[in-house]
């Protein structure tokens, strides 16, 4: 491999001879040897600061065009698109496991557009921490990333594919209604329920969830960006902070704001925190509905057997015939995955000592994982799964009249204590609840058929 040789404020480094990143990225590559080729940091963030250093050249070119002059502000706007498009990424190679506060991944972003752009100017034109890093500082940089990629793919991934669920729920529920069903509590017959109204609660779920996340969002939008290293704003010209988030706002499509107190941007990350617990409460919620699924679609014979499910791949290598809900269980391990990222968020994000939060790498890329990961379940779960659900109306029918709570619409008529008596006597018996009802002598069988219509009780 052939090499150059760059060279930052500790001295001179070996940087492969076509990468554009330079020496303060090289060091990280060479000092934290962890993960690499797994634990990359995240597209999301690389996309990010693409955004940001745009919107900073934006920003120091109308308030300080002396030295943002139209020629570097030109070349940076060149390579940040570049960044943004995803054509630079294989120049980012640094991996999550760096130093808490992300510098190196700000030096990253630095000096890789600072040589790209200096390479369309023909020239060396940039300097990355003298132009490309212009008014800003690695610890209001990478939180600023961080909300930007975290507000990006909620609204761009997790939003549509909770939207896509709830609208195949809301087609199951007037597709299945009228059916009445049994209802199931601790894992024990219940009173009915309708078909529909059962699905009814997934999709309630699923909306209180899309509300939860809507509400995560304004906190998200507001940016460090201005409050340089320690959150005075050192270094950056008056307006910088409010000019870089109406730049960044252009941008995205996103109304964000600058936020209006640096000390709280730098050190808190309660923000990600709220937003990550609304993609933890998606998870319990989605763990849910994929368990009742799976429960509803057991058997097929011995089972509840009440759905069917698509049967997507043959489910043993040694049972043959046999089909599983692969992809409720794949929703199931997602969720156990978001939950325990979420235990990471939480202690990361508590560890905000004095002016600097310095385990920002590893809250992000949980955050960004957990988003992927259930914007991507969702998907397959709808296509392969939950667009394919239909019900077994006879099995369904078979399982609401063997179910001994129907007693419970009796009690109006013989109370609570004898309605009991009466279901422990067909339990035991093995005989049906009318059969009990009239042998124990508390209702004729003419009385009973007046007063019992499971159908009725939803």
């Amino acid at each position: 491999m052939e090499y150059r040789i760059e060279h930052d404020s500790m001295g001179e480094v070996r940087v492969p001879a076509g990468k554009y990143w330079g020496a303060q990225t090289q060091r990280s590559v060479e000092n934290f040897p962890i993960g690499v080729g797994l634990e990359t940091m995240p597209r999301e963030i690389t996309q990010a600061f693409g955004i940001l250093k745009k919107a900073a050249a934006m920003a120091n070119h109308a308030l300080k065009p002396e030295k943002m002059t139209a020629e570097k502000y030109a070349a940076i706007c060149a390579a940040c698109d570049e960044v943004i498009s995803g054509s630079l990424n294989s120049h980012f190679p640094l991996v999550v496991w760096q130093t808490g506060s992300g510098t190196q991944s700000n030096m990253n972003a630095n000096e890789v557009i600072a040589n790209r752009g200096s390479e369309i100017a023909g020239r060396k034109l940039l300097h990355p921490n003298d132009d490309v890093n212009m008014s800003q500082s690695s610890n209001d940089t990478f939180p600023t990333a961080m909300h930007i990629a975290a507000v990006l793919i909620l609204e761009d991934r997790v939003i549509p594919a909770i939207d896509i669920l709830i609208s195949a729920f809301l087609r199951l529920e007037k597709e299945n209604a009228g059916i009445v069903k049994s209802g199931r509590t601790h894992l024990q017959d219940a009173t009915p329920i309708s078909f529909s109204q059962e699905i009814s609660g997934w999709r309630t779920s699923l909306e209180r969830d899309k509300q939860l996340i809507l509400a995560s969002l304004p906190p998200l939008k507001e940016l460090a960006l201005g409050g340089t290293a320690v959150g005075t704003g050192l270094n950056a010209p008056a307006g910088f902070d409010t000019a870089v988030a109406e730049a960044v706002s252009r941008l995205t499509g996103r109304q964000f704001v600058t936020a209006p107190n640096k000390f709280h941007a730098l050190t808190s990350k309660d923000e990600l925190v709220f937003a990550h617990g609304a993609l933890k409460a998606l998870a319990a919620d989605l763990m849910k509905i994929a368990n009742d699924i799976r429960w509803l679609s057991s058997g097929p014979r011995l089972g509840l057997g009440e759905i069917f499910i698509p049967e997507n791949e043959p489910g043993s290598s040694i049972m043959p015939g046999k089909v599983n809900p692969t992809q409720c269980e794949a929703v199931t391990m997602v969720a156990v995955q978001v939950m325990g990222n979420d235990t990471a968020i939480g202690i990361a994000a508590s560890q905000g000592n004095f002016q600097l939060n310095v385990f920002m790498p590893v809250l992000i890329y949980n955050f960004l994982q957990s988003a992927r990961l259930l914007a991507d379940c969702m998907g397959t779960f709808h296509r392969h799964c939950v667009a394919g659900i239909r019900p077994n109306r006879e099995k369904m029918q078979q399982n609401l009249h063997n179910s001994l709570m129907l007693v419970t619409a009796l009690n109006p008529h013989i109370g609570y204590e004898n309605a009991a008596r009466v279901a422990k006597k067909a339990y035991r018996e093995n005989t049906s609840l009318k059969e009990a009802c009239v042998a124990l002598g508390y209702l004729t069988a003419e009385r009973f058929d007046d007063v019992f219509h499971p159908e009725q009780m939803v």
